[in-house]
């Protein structure tokens, strides 16, 4: 019974790291009601076999006196313990494409997935409201019941921007070879959430978290306006 909750607990405490990392284990601690001692535990096991790593402490805002606390992020190991949707396949798949019809059929295929993820969750994102930290939010949890890992984090209190944050990308070794998709889900967010977005790093790029960045004063742009600028 014990091994059982203690394997339960490590689950848990992973997951918190997919989609919070970079993450301390005095967080996590609060977050699971654990203590930071019990939580280190689990972080030594999950370290050693492969599926979390320090992150750098030194791109972690300033540091104060003292040893600065470890910030822990998603491994290799654990990305391969996650669905990673057919990712051989598909990049077999569209490696032919491109071999049959060039780049612009790639081009075509990643235009044609941006198309999807809209439609996809265009009817979460709407019925969240104008409001883009909510829209933002509903669009991150929607994201997470696919297997993306996903949160909303604030820079500068929120007034400024937000961040989009996926810990996990079901399509991540695709993306490694075509970098199309990672540009397709940009500009799938951008138009549902009504706001020009940038992607500042990806887990294809060899990053531990794929980052958006939506600017909070932008002016949301409609989609009447939208089509008629395509005109």
């Amino acid at each position: 019974m014990g091994e059982n909750v203690d394997v339960g607990t490590r689950a848990q405490v992973l997951d918190l790291i997919v989609e919070k990392g970079p993450v301390t284990a005095s967080v996590i601690a609060r977050q699971l009601g654990l203590t930071t001692a019990a939580v280190r535990r689990h972080i030594t096991s999950l370290e050693e076999s492969g599926e979390i790593i320090e992150h750098e402490p030194g791109l972690i805002g300033k540091r104060g006196r003292g040893r600065p606390a470890r910030h822990y992020v998603a491994g290799q190991g654990a990305h391969q313990l996650l669905p990673e949707g057919y990712s051989e396949l598909a990049i077999k798949a569209l490696g032919y494409l491109g071999q049959v019809g060039g780049g612009a059929a790639v081009e075509s295929f990643a235009a044609a997935r941006s198309r999807e993820i809209e439609r996809r969750y265009a009817p979460v994102v709407r019925e969240a409201g104008t409001d883009l930290r909510v829209r933002a939010q509903a669009l991150a949890d929607a994201l997470t019941q696919d297997g993306y890992s996903a949160t909303v984090r604030d820079i500068g209190g929120g007034k400024i921007a937000i961040q989009l944050c996926q810990g996990h990308c079901p399509v991540q070794q695709v993306a490694e070879d075509f970098p199309q998709l990672c540009d397709a889900e940009t500009q799938a967010f951008s138009r549902l959430l009504g706001v020009h977005v940038q992607r500042l790093a990806t887990l294809a790029g060899g990053e531990h978290v794929c980052t958006t960045h939506i600017p909070v004063g932008a002016p949301v742009i409609r989609p009447a306006a939208r089509a008629a600028l395509r005109k």
